[in-house]
């Protein structure tokens, strides 16, 4: 912008990108590859590089706000010495002046305590009597969103839209880390979440769940303790110490987290807390995990996603659960995400090999969904729409979205090519990627075959798409809706085909639904039911009462009018 040079976040791992171009050496500290660093959060893809550019650039400022000022150094746990404060904070909502003519805004962003968005705005002018120059007198502005949400989580609260309503930004660079896909509810996920835990343990299975330092490992230990499905009871959490030092940096950050949290620490510890249960604990050095196992009562471990899971597999006498996060563009692929931890816990495939270990995945979604990330863009109103941080078939499918066509200049940049994003009152849309592919319908008699392009399967979503080689299709207004079914759900599916049609149970009931008791009359009504129980309500399907249940469902499911 204008004179300066401008890094947004430092995620790398090898800071050779950052070198000067076809120099094929490394820059001297009079040669910083940028003039600032502005760092959104201190998320490992978004700060692991930081540490490394500061040692080699001392003087290159790096601003960021106060709390993730504390959180950043917990990227470099490992480090020998420890890793000082380096980074200089900025103050929230304050235009700040960190160059000549250039100023900084820093907005909560949610995701994550200290999480930040910036407005930097340029307010320099050019001697020079071109009619561009001159344009360019006038202030311009880029917002960059970092990771955002802008639902309230246990331990943030969410990206709030009335500070930035019609900002009016000429370029905004956000992520789309989901593209245009559409989540339940933050506490719906959550429920999901709870039930699947309460299910394994109630199957004397304990469960096990690897997460990053920070962020999902403290809203995981906050949900479990304040669940109903899990307070009082008599459970075990044990939390592994690289996660448990993310832990008590959120201690010693409480006067940043919202204040139903700060009410909630007066009355009783945040984490650790032997009084009340369920029992939160510091996980032992891994030598003594026997002592911990020797119980035979399930518990509930968090590990680092990054850890050998190997003595958790072979030291204990129950079989576990263990549940992966879904990540942005692996959604439901277990088998994505299962290679990785082979590859680092020789135990694992040798534990699923004689059944001591049951693979699942939760969503508890941490990014805007499609409709959020789209709300966001509408709020700023900009010119220019960069949208980053996501797999490529997601940020292409936001891009192609009409709502967005209409009213922006949208651009997905390539890395190591340069973008140039031309401030001004003409409207040029680049034209948006293709993603409609045409095809045949043939009725035939064995059934209905729908013909589509070779190229379809270039798509890395083809694979998972096809890995069952089982469709399902339903109508969608005028639209027949096709959506593949994954092995995990196709594997449900068989389980529950094997209950007999003529026992007493929730499968065979006239009220079960999804699921879900619809009796009213019964003590389970509204509640995730297991399909093989049963309770006294029971009423068995019968074909008159189909038609009238089918009728009363439609009716309670039907969307209110606008």
């Amino acid at each position: 912008m204008g004179p300066y040079r401008i890094l947004l976040d430092c995620g790398l791992t090898d800071l050779t990108p950052l070198d000067p171009p076809d120099s094929g050496q490394k820059p001297t500290s009079n040669e910083s590859p940028a003039d600032l660093v502005l760092c959104s959060h201190a998320h490992s893809d978004h700060a692991q590089g930081l540490w490394e550019l500061h040692r080699r650039f001392p003087h290159l400022p790096i601003y960021t706000s106060e709390a993730t000022t504390h959180l950043v150094p917990l990227n470099w746990l490992d480090v020998a010495d420890a890793v000082p404060t380096f980074c200089q904070a900025l103050p929230w909502r304050s235009p700040i002046e960190v160059m000549p003519h250039l100023t900084v805004e820093l907005f909560p962003a949610g995701h994550l305590p200290g999480a930040a968005a910036f407005l930097l705005t340029y307010t320099g002018g050019s001697s020079s009597n071109s009619p561009m120059e001159k344009f360019r007198q006038r202030p311009y502005s880029v917002f960059y969103t970092g990771d955002f949400f802008l639902s309230n989580a246990r331990l943030v609260n969410g990206l709030s839209l009335e500070a930035l309503r019609g900002l009016k930004p000429d370029v905004l660079i956000i992520e789309g880390s989901y593209g245009t896909a559409r989540h339940p509810r933050r506490r719906h996920q959550e429920n999901q979440l709870a039930e699947l835990i309460d299910r394994a343990i109630a199957q004397s299975h304990s469960v096990l769940l690897p997460t990053p330092t920070l962020g999902p490992g403290q809203e995981l230990l906050t949900l479990l303790r304040s669940h109903n499905n899990f307070t009082g009871r008599d459970i075990d959490i044990w939390v592994d110490p690289t996660i448990a030092a993310g832990c008590d940096a959120y201690l010693s950050l409480l006067p940043h987290l919202p204040s139903s949290v700060q009410n909630f620490a007066r009355h009783q510890p945040l984490f650790w807390d032997e009084r009340v249960r369920p029992h939160v604990r510091r996980q032992p050095p891994l030598k003594d995990l026997p002592s911990i196992f020797a119980t035979g009562k399930p518990c509930i471990v968090l590990a680092h996603r990054d850890a050998d899971l190997s003595p958790y597999l072979t030291d204990s006498p129950l079989p576990w659960v263990l549940l992966l996060p879904q990540q942005p563009g692996e959604l439901d692929s277990i088998a994505a995400r299962l290679a990785g931890y082979q590859a680092a816990s020789p135990a694992l495939e040798a534990a699923l090999q004689r059944e001591h270990l049951i693979l699942d995945t939760y969503l508890l979604g941490e990014h805007c969904d499609g409709p959020s990330t789209t709300q966001l863009i509408h709020n700023l109103r900009p010119q220019h729409v960069v949208l980053v941080h996501g797999p490529s078939n997601y940020l292409a499918d936001l891009a192609n979205l009409e709502e967005l066509q209409n009213r922006y200049q949208l651009h997905i940049p390539t890395p190591g090519v340069m973008m140039e994003l031309p401030v001004g009152e003409t409207f040029i849309q680049p034209a948006p990627p293709d993603a409609a592919y045409e095809g045949e319908l043939l009725d035939t008699e064995a059934g209905v075959m729908l013909q589509l392009p070779h190229t379809l399967t270039a798509d890395p979503r083809w694979h998972q798409f096809s890995d069952t080689g089982v469709i399902e299709a339903r109508w969608q207004g005028e639209e027949l809706v096709i959506r593949s079914v994954v092995q995990r759900e196709l594997l449900h599916r068989t389980q529950v085909a094997a209950i007999a049609p003529d026992l007493d149970c929730c499968q065979t009931c006239q009220y079960c639904r999804g699921h879900r008791c619809c009796n009213a009359a019964s003590p389970l009504y509204g509640f995730r039911v297991s399909l093989d129980g049963y309770c006294p309500a029971f009423e068995s399907v019968t074909p008159k009462n189909i038609a009238a249940l089918e009728d009363e469902w439609e009716e309670r499911d039907r969307p209110p009018a606008s």
